[in-house]
This record gives C-alpha cells, sequence and structure tokens, in this order.
C-alpha cells in the first residue's frame, strides 16, 4: 500500500468536484482531485444547459468568486437568452444551451491549468477516519491518500440505479458504474456517529433523439439572442456560432398512451422509493397530475453543434423504451424521429444537509465537507456553488483559517446554503428568485459587487479578476458619482422636454432616470458625458435609478436581519437541558445546532418563547470571551 499526502482531497469530477478542486487549489492548497475517470471530468450528465432563473444568479456568483462554471459556458455556449427580459433586472436569468463536447473539453482544460492541481483517475472505496476526523481516502486499487481535509462530490453514483419500466441496472449515470462501496461506508458512518442520516432520492432524464429525424419545418423556432450576454464577468464577447432551438408539444394521444400504461412507469409501479423533483417532474407525473392540461410544451435543444443528439426538454420519462418510443411519436415534427437512447430515472443515496455546518462540513465528522446532490439538490448550479464553498473552506481548514460563510443577504449562494442546513430537504432542492428575501439587491448582474472584494479577502479570488474587478469599480463609482452630483430643477427639465413635479426640488440624473417619462437620450442631451458610458455601466446606472426607493427599504430589513446573525449561539450549549421551551423545539434544535439566533429563528417549528430564551443565551455568549469562526 502506498500513501501519499495533501492538503485537500475532493472526490468526484462532476461540476461540484470540479468547482471545490479548484477553489481549493485557488487558495493555495495542496489538491487532489479523484474521479472514476479523468475523461469524464465535466461531462454534463443531463441536458447540457446551464443558468435560467435563479440558476443563472447562481453562476454569476460562482464567477465573481473566480469560479469556472461561467467561463467554461461562456466557451461552450451554443444558444445564449437571457431568461425574463421583460420583467425586472432582479429577474433576469442568464442561460446558455451549451455544446456538451466543448463543455467538457473547456472544463478539463481549466482543471489541468490549475495551479496546486493534481488529478487521479481511481474509485474512491474508503474515507479514512481517525481519532474523529476524515484524514484521507483509499482508492480502488488499494492507495491511500492522505489529507486534512476532504471533500465529497458524488453526484447520483452512490449506490446508483437506473430504471427504465421494469429494467433495473446499477449505474451512476448512463453506462457508467456506481459508487457501491463509498455508500456502504457512509451507512456505516451514519450508524456509527448517530448524527447522520442517509436517504433515497431520484431524478429523471428524457429519451435523446436524432435531430436529423425530427421535422423542423413544422415546428417554432427559438433562435438565440442576437447580443449574447455572457456568464463571466472576465467574457468581453461569445465568438461560439449560435444555434436555434425548436419548440413542440405534446397532446392528447400523447397523454392516452402515458395513462394507460402509467402503472409501467417504476415510480407509479412502486419500484422506486426515492422522492423525486417537484419542479421538474417526468411526462407521467404531469399527466397524473395535472389532468386538466391538453399539452405540455417541449423544447428540443441541441447538444452539440457536430452532434446530431437532441435532448427533448419536459419529456423526462421512466416508461419502458418501447412505451416512449410510442408516446413521442405522437408529437408534432417527431413523427419519424429516431431514439438514440431511452430516458431513465435514476435513483441515488443522499446525506440530510442539516447534519452539516454552513460551512458544508460535516457536524458529526470533521475535515469531511459534503457538495452536490449528495447533500439533496438538483442541478449542475446549485451543485458548483456548494462545491465552490465547500472547496474554500476545506483548504481554509487545511491551513488553519476560520471558514467563510455566505449570508441570505449577500448571495444566492448564502439562500441554498442555509435553506440546506437549517431546513434539510423533502424532495431535491432547485433555486427560484422566489427563495430569495432580498432578491432586488441580489440581482444576477450585481453579484461582483456583491462578492469578489469578500473573494479577495477570503484568498480564492487570482490576480486577473481582482485587477479587472477594481477597475470596473473605479469607473463605475465615478460614473454613479456624477449621476449623483448632476441636477436639474422642475423648470429647468421643463424647458428641456422633461415635465416632472412642480415642487421646486432639485433632482439628480439618477432620480430623473426613474422617471417612466425620461429616457436615457433625454438625459445624455443634457449631459452629454453619459454617451461616453459603456453599455454595462450605463446598464447598472439605469438599474441604480430603477430600484433605488427599493433598495433603501430593503436595506433596513437587511440590516434587522444581519442584527440576529451576528448573535452567535454557544457551540457547546446543551438544548436538551434548557428550560422553559417544549421538548420537540428543544430536539429540533439539538439536531440542528444553528450557528446563529437568525439561523435558529429561520428553523420549522420554532416558537417566539423559544427565541427570547435563545436570544438570552446568544447576547451572554457574545459578552463572553470567544473566538469567531466567520470571516
Amino acid at each position: 500500500m502506498h500513501e501519499n499526502n495533501w492538503d485537500v482531497i475532493v472526490i468526484g469530477g462532476g461540476h461540484a468536484g470540479c468547482e471545490a478542486a479548484a477553489a481549493a487549489a485557488r487558495f493555495g492548497a495542496r489538491t487532489l482531485l479523484v474521479t472514476h475517470k479523468l475523461e469524464t471530468i465535466g461531462e454534463m450528465s443531463c441536458n447540457p444547459a446551464i443558468g435560467g432563473v435563479g440558476k443563472g444568479h447562481l453562476v454569476r456568483e460562482i464567477d465573481a468568486l473566480d469560479g469556472l462554471m461561467g467561463r467554461v459556458a461562456d466557451q461552450a455556449g451554443i444558444q445564449f437568452r437571457l431568461l425574463n427580459r421583460r420583467k425586472g433586472p432582479a429577474v433576469h436569468g442568464p442561460r446558455t444551451q451549451a455544446d456538451r463536447k466543448l463543455y467538457r473539453e473547456a472544463m478539463q482544460a481549466a482543471m489541468q491549468e490549475t495551479e496546486n492541481l493534481s488529478l487521479l483517475g481511481q474509485p474512491v472505496d474508503d474515507v479514512l477516519v481517525e481519532a474523529g476526523r476524515a484524514c484521507g481516502v483509499v482508492t480502488q486499487d488499494g492507495e491511500t491518500h492522505r489529507a486534512a481535509s476532504v471533500v465529497l462530490t458524488t453526484g447520483t453514483f452512490l449506490d446508483g440505479i437506473i430504471h427504465i419500466g421494469t429494467e433495473r441496472v446499477p449505474a451512476g449515470r448512463h453506462g457508467e458504474a456506481p459508487a457501491i462501496t463509498l455508500s456502504k461506508r457512509l451507512y456505516a458512518l451514519a450508524e456509527q456517529t448517530g448524527a447522520l442520516t442517509m436517504g433515497r432520492m431520484k431524478t429523471g432524464t428524457p429519451a435523446r433523439l436524432d435531430g436529423r429525424t425530427i421535422a423542423t419545418e413544422k415546428l417554432e423556432a427559438q433562435p438565440a439572442d442576437e447580443a449574447p450576454v455572457p456568464f463571466s464577468f472576465l467574457t468581453e464577447k461569445i465568438i461560439v456560432p449560435q444555434t436555434v432551438c425548436y419548440i413542440t408539444h405534446t397532446n392528447q394521444a400523447t397523454f392516452d398512451i402515458i395513462e394507460e400504461n402509467i402503472l409501467q412507469s417504476p415510480v407509479y409501479s412502486g419500484q422506486i422509493a426515492g422522492v423525486g423533483p417537484r419542479y421538474c417532474p417526468a411526462i407521467e407525473d404531469k399527466v397524473a397530475r395535472f389532468p386538466e392540461r391538453k399539452s405540455h410544451q417541449i423544447f428540443l435543444e441541441p447538444e452539440g453543434l457536430d452532434d446530431p443528439t437532441v435532448y427533448p426538454n419536459g419529456i423526462s420519462t421512466s416508461l419502458p423504451a418501447e412505451l416512449q418510443d410510442r408516446f413521442i411519436r405522437t408529437i408534432v415534427g417527431l413523427e419519424e424521429v429516431k431514439i438514440i437512447r431511452p430516458g431513465y430515472a435514476i435513483e441515488y443515496d443522499y446525506v440530510d444537509p442539516k447534519a452539516l455546518l454552513p460551512s458544508l462540513e460535516l457536524k458529526a465528522l470533521p475535515g469531511l465537507y459534503l457538495a452536490g446532490q449528495i447533500n439533496g439538490t438538483t442541478g449542475y448550479e446549485e451543485a458548483a456553488g456548494q462545491g465552490l464553498v465547500a472547496g474554500l473552506n476545506a483548504a481554509r481548514a487545511a491551513a488553519g483559517e476560520a471558514a467563510v460563510y455566505f449570508d441570505r443577504a449577500e448571495a444566492y449562494l448564502g439562500v441554498m446554503i442555509d435553506d440546506l442546513v437549517t431546513k434539510g430537504v423533502s424532495e431535491p432542492y432547485r433555486m427560484f428568485t422566489a427563495r430569495a428575501e432580498y432578491r432586488l439587491s441580489l440581482r444576477a448582474d450585481n453579484a461582483d459587487q456583491r462578492l469578489t472584494e469578500k473573494g479577495i479577502a477570503a484568498g480564492i479570488v487570482g490576480p486577473r479578476r481582482a485587477k479587472a474587478f477594481r477597475a470596473k469599480m473605479a469607473v463605475l463609482t465615478a460614473a454613479r458619482t456624477k449621476a449623483a452630483s448632476w441636477t436639474m430643477t422642475p423648470n429647468e427639465a421643463g424647458a428641456k422636454g422633461m415635465h416632472i413635479r412642480a415642487d421646486g426640488l432639485r433632482r439628480t440624473m439618477s432620480e430623473l432616470l426613474a422617471y417612466p417619462s425620461i429616457d436615457w437620450k433625454d438625459l445624455q442631451a443634457v449631459w452629454p458625458e453619459m454617451g461616453d458610458w459603456s453599455r454595462e455601466i450605463r446598464q447598472q446606472i439605469e438599474t441604480d435609478a430603477l430600484y433605488a426607493g427599493y433598495l433603501d427599504r430593503q436595506q433596513a430589513d437587511i440590516d434587522a436581519f444581519r442584527r440576529d446573525e451576528a448573535l452567535s449561539l454557544p457551540s457547546d450549549m446543551d438544548y436538551l437541558a434548557l428550560e422553559g421551551m417544549a421538548t420537540e423545539v428543544r430536539q429540533k434544535l439539538a439536531a440542528a445546532r444553528p450557528v446563529t439566533l437568525g439561523q435558529a429563528a429561520r428553523m420549522d417549528g420554532m416558537t417566539p418563547a423559544a427565541l427570547t430564551l435563545l436570544l438570552h443565551h446568544a447576547r451572554k455568549n457574545q459578552r463572553a470571551p470567544t473566538k469567531s469562526s466567520e470571516t
């Protein structure tokens, strides 16, 4: 048996694993990424698409912290679209359909170029535990690799089983073996510690279609945006050729076949016990849950510029292959389609994320961090965001540095992690803008303004991004200063053809821009210097003006939230011994062990009386001389 020593070991080469390994390495930790096959690093297991509403916000935040996903998506995106463009900037959702091959190649290149990072293609069979800490891994070939911190990002591989009708195939994804030994190890740790709960979840994917057999002339074309909006703040221009997607719909004939055969779906036959995603249901679920719907929209999305494979987004299924062929051929444009590979459901193990600290370290097993679907989430973006946070904190712990937390008022990353560790999951977790209380502040356009300085302080942002960010902020600050200093009275504005209330008050350029009847050209005629500002700076000034009054009110809410978040609870508090609160509440607190009063307040079933008692202990703890664990 041979041994190697590292600062951080990351298990898994999916989106969570790549971001975790890259983050740890950027921090300066000697990092090893161990995955079953090096050639599948950066593989897009399901739909080759990145972003969307809520998810696109996460990608921008990952990029603001110098993560990889945004830059890689910009190198591989073949159909960029800004979703919700007609709504306010707070809910704009950058999205791209990616070329699967280009994405994988770009991610692998980024990993190869990352300093302090080594790659190893070997399945992991065991996590080493000594003196109550995770301290390394054992690979299938018997080699031991030791590390101060271990990050586990297993995706759907933990005892994964693919279901197609009655057929059951052990697999982590199509054509790849599951991680059965590692799953058994986690169940053993759960039994030993008593503080780790395992469960089963499921997700699914549709059949893959041969685009050359689709009658696109019958379908509605969906082109890319004329001016693609990149994900990365470092990308100046999208140079990848853009392509077209197509839209079609299911119909009554489709539903009839599914309804008549729904018990052949493993979800409805009882073959699958895992809980599936409510917000991305299989077509069988759509038919069963919404019988009043006469059709469902399907997006036919290409998987690559030189790949004929098409992903029919909207008809995920685990029905038998012959039934999939039948119902798909009832859909307009797909009457003669050839199925390249049938759709399937996949069931896998996960860990109840309430077992985690906000740093994504397991409470019961220091040194072991979890990220991605192992925490009950679904989606590349959610996994990548967790991976970045876990990798950063694993590296900081290895260096003896305090963990970095992201709160709900500064990032969707904070919203997601707080939701997971405070409330847990009852179904695969997906990010939506509606989950964020402060979404007017947490926009995709200002992710760098919210997070890049924090990333620099945390040691995760490289010099190129830091230089570009500070140059941008110097220009933006100067523009904001001028926008606040240029003023006009109502009479002066009226003389320029801009009519506002005649109250004698001077209004700034930003305040005038907030009026629906006044546009950029009107003001540029008064202050020609506005014409020198870049499109990016102009958009920021316009967004500032649009949300100014709302943001002032939201800031008051954020200040109140931060007061509660600043009150930390004693890490050694014996919740079961507390008097004056219900037994059920004490048990929930003992299981969750919230870090702050704010986190405790967001727990299900928390009462005002219990919070008052906790406030007393938090203030007492604040007066005591303790070391803070938060950066």
